[in-house]
């Protein structure tokens, strides 16, 4: 894995970061404690920034992005809800029904795209540039700090951001505190963290086949209580 970071100049120039293997004679709490300084300092810098980017009024991006080898649609909305009912679940689901014709998913998903707008009721969402992977083997470190990669940017919630976060570890309690010290967590945020980690497990069935289905099944069933 590796991020390539250009510099100005009628020559453009490359600085390849590579993710550090672990070291060899280190301890395994060592070696935590570092992996935890790192994910510490991440979540300080990505939730830092947010107030550092260009304004953006609506949500998308001006190219097409992938997550995983999938292309991403990220056609521009003015409202979030939409966006990611449309261009994240509908998209994924609609190559799920062409590959499975899951007919449990489809009924599941009829019901939950109609109740999608509630679980951002009384919240307000400015667009931010994402990430839009963040899961603990997109996070390394150089010498000058922590370096994230592989991304599959767009202009979102930032709260989508701690959807795949969650899903497979990688990240301790201190990646959390350092984030919500940045961006306090919004009313109903539990339930949105669901609906964001919806896409990634739609993702993975949509990449590695039906070990994914439970997992996302249950998750439409549990948002439809």
């Amino acid at each position: 894995m590796c991020i390539c970071d250009g510099t100005s100049g009628h020559a453009r120039s490359y600085q390849v970061l590579k993710a550090p293997r672990r070291a060899v004679g280190r301890s395994a709490s060592s070696q935590q404690a570092t992996d935890g300084e790192i994910k510490y300092r991440a979540a300080d810098r990505k939730g830092a920034g947010q107030s550092e980017v260009a304004f953006v009024e609506k949500f998308g991006f001006s190219v097409a992005t992938c997550c995983g080898y999938l292309p991403q649609e990220n056609e521009w909305q003015d409202d979030w809800a939409t966006f990611y009912s449309r261009h994240r679940l509908q998209h994924q689901l609609n190559m799920v029904e062409k590959s499975y014709g899951d007919r449990e998913a489809r009924e599941l998903w009829a019901k939950l795209q109609l109740k999608i707008p509630q679980f951002f009721t009384d919240v307000e969402i400015v667009p931010a540039l994402l990430h839009g992977d963040l899961w603990g083997g997109n996070v390394a470190e150089c010498a000058e700090g922590p370096v994230i990669f592989d991304p599959a940017s767009f202009y979102g919630h930032s709260e989508y951001e701690l959807g795949i976060a969650g899903m497979f570890g990688g990240f301790n309690s201190s990646f959390y505190s350092a984030y919500h010290d940045k961006i306090p967590k919004a009313p109903g945020f539990a339930k949105r963290n669901q609906l964001y980690q919806l896409f990634h497990y739609l993702n993975h069935w949509n990449h590695f086949g039906g070990g994914y289905r439970g997992s996302s099944i249950r998750i439409m069933k549990d948002l439809l209580k």
